[in-house]
């Protein structure tokens, strides 16, 4: 009996360190190993919203391209091509796109998440249509943005991110001759993107 009791003692302890080494192995196959350094390319689209003067305002949708390149685990320098799309109405419009160059704080929380904010510089061209006549004009402004990421794999992430612009929309410089085109705003972009990490 007591022989009985060793062996059957013995095949449960067996049995318990297979199942832990088991879960072990299981709970290390979903463990990301992170990439702390290198180049990434991603893409956002989303909602935007135009905030102005003048009834200047509409809701519109956004696209981003990006290219960065992160320095550790906490900093990174970004780069992309945004396309603003066009808004307002078929008396005064515009369209807006540009480039943007910022660099982007980042804030690990748990394996996967992460918060990030950044901060930098658009330089965008604007496209006036104002009573069925159409004029350009170039300008450069700030902008700030934070966002939450979501890590799928050790490449592939997947985010949420919201950055406001602050865009002059000064149709004054397109038209010398027209009065009251001043259509100073904020552009305000809430997105969902993609990335992926070399």
């Amino acid at each position: 009996m007591k022989n009985t009791l060793k062996t059957l003692t013995g095949i449960a302890a067996v049995a318990s360190l297979s199942a832990m080494a088991s879960f072990g192995a299981h709970a290390q196959s979903n463990q990301i190993e992170a990439k702390d350094s290198g180049f990434y390319v991603g893409g956002n689209y989303g909602y935007l919203r135009v905030e102005g003067e003048d009834d200047f305002d509409d809701d519109k949708d956004v696209w981003q391209g990006l290219v960065g390149y992160k320095f550790n685990e906490w900093i990174a320098i970004e780069g992309g091509y945004i396309d603003f799309g066009d808004y307002g109405n078929d008396i005064a419009g515009a369209e807006t796109d540009g480039y943007t160059a910022a660099i982007k704080g980042i804030l690990p929380l748990t394996e996967r998440f992460s918060l990030y904010a950044k901060a930098g510089q658009l330089w965008s061209e604007t496209e006036y249509n104002f009573a069925g006549i159409s004029r350009d004009n170039d300008d450069e402004s700030l902008f700030v943005g934070a966002g939450l990421s979501y890590a799928v794999t050790s490449n592939f992430l997947v985010n949420a991110e919201y950055t406001v612009y602050d865009t002059e929309l000064d149709a004054d410089e397109a038209f010398d001759d027209i009065d009251d085109t001043d259509f100073e705003t904020d552009l305000k972009q809430a997105s969902i993107g993609v990335e992926y990490r070399f």
